[in-house]
């Protein structure tokens, strides 16, 4: 089995390692501390526990996952790793420095993934050295990663079809149903998904339905699993609000952010585990 490393032990990169390690695969977990790296994978305790709970897996194939899963704080740990997916957080800088540590640290033939939500990924690719190119693409999961089956495979424009065949094959492999997408901002679920979040707050803006209705509509008239307002409060708004900013730069007015949720991220109403949204 071909050895993993994911950077960035948030909500994301720690339940890619998960999937990837209950596919049999061993995986470092990297974080900016081992001790930030180690709470990633404390956290998927809890997932799993849920998921043996519901009977969507067994405890000992829940066990074995865990075991297979490594904390680290040193990159140059990954130097045996066939697959690296990049999973911080959401801004071009920041992913920048860590792909060039990646790029350093890998060997020649690992191929290096990035989980951005919006950036391009020959962008990201800029940032390694151009040997690495054919080698990098982009692998866009979907939250929580634990339950939601589709990633968007964005190959650059120097990827190679080897790159893009081998990670479509570990993707199937780890129980994802890959798809590939051109390399634009947002991708393509994302430029949906915004458009209809933008017009789901300016409902709201304009006293149409309250949040809670709306959500309520979107279940049970449209068959979604949450409406556009749990979504965002479970992914926060900040982040909303971040991928519909670069989506405006790249695609224009019908991507601007509405008023309310500039104003509610600003305020701290973002979401997520501890602030109060749309909902709570």
């Amino acid at each position: 089995m071909e050895k993993i490393g994911v950077v960035g032990a948030g909500l994301m990169g720690s339940e890619i390692a998960l999937v990837f390690a209950l596919a049999g695969h061993e995986v470092l977990l990297a974080d900016r501390t081992e001790a930030d790296a180690a709470a990633g994978i404390e956290r998927l305790v809890g997932v799993l526990k849920k998921a043996v709970e519901r009977g969507f897996q067994t405890r000992e194939a829940a066990d074995a996952a865990l075991k297979r899963i490594r904390a680290t704080a040193d990159l140059g740990t990954f130097k045996d790793c066939d697959l690296v997916t990049e999973a911080v957080f959401e801004d071009l800088a920041v992913k920048s420095a860590v792909l060039a540590q990646l790029d350093a640290a890998c060997k020649p033939d690992c191929i290096i993934a990035t989980n951005t939500s919006t950036i391009p990924i020959s962008t990201l690719a800029g940032t390694v050295s151009e040997t690495r190119r054919a080698r990098f693409i982009g692998t866009h999961y979907f939250s929580p990663v634990s339950r939601m089956r589709l990633v968007e495979v964005i190959p650059a424009f120097g990827t190679s079809d080897a790159t893009f065949e081998f990670a479509q094959r570990l993707c199937t492999g780890a129980g994802k149903t890959p798809i590939r997408v051109k390399d634009v901002a947002g991708f393509a679920v994302n430029r949906v998904l915004h458009a209809f979040m933008i017009e789901a707050v300016r409902l709201v803006e304009e006293g149409v339905a309250t949040p809670e209705d709306i959500d309520t509509a979107c279940r049970l008239g449209l068959g979604h699993p949450m409406g556009p307002f749990e979504l965002m409060d479970a992914t926060t708004s900040s982040l909303c609000l971040q991928a519909q900013e670069i989506m405006q730069e790249a695609y224009g007015e019908r991507f601007r952010p509405r008023p309310l949720l500039k104003q509610r991220v600003r305020a701290g109403f973002v979401g997520g585990r501890k602030a109060r949204g749309w909902r709570r």
